[in-house]
């Protein structure tokens, strides 16, 4: 297992080269999360970049079910820390989502 890797990006296209990056380090596309503050925006790049999505083998199933009742924010935290992220970390990453940022990380 490689060392977890974050880095917080612009936009899209910056996404896909550090994306393009991580796999030529090794990372494949199952070990790279993309996280957007943004619903639609998180969605879309995800799927642009076919990267994986934060489910319940990763978040478990509680966690899953609270984020119904959390904000988006609690949620972005929550599943960062499900990856293996710091609570302080992911406060840090949370708020440069809020910025317009994207956040991707690699495990």
């Amino acid at each position: 297992m490689m060392n977890m890797k974050t880095y917080i990006v612009e936009n899209g296209v910056q996404a896909t080269e550090r994306i393009n990056e991580l796999q030529g380090q090794g990372y494949t596309k199952e070990e790279i999360y993309l996280f957007a503050h943004d619903i639609i925006r998180s969605k879309h790049l995800t799927e642009h970049t076919e990267t994986n999505n934060v489910g319940i083998t990763e978040e478990g199933f509680f966690d899953k079910i609270a984020n119904v009742f959390r904000s988006r924010g609690e949620e972005l935290r929550t599943r960062m820390t499900s990856l293996g992220v710091s609570q302080n970390e992911a406060m840090h990453l949370e708020e440069e989502l809020d910025k317009g940022k994207v956040v991707i990380v690699a495990q």
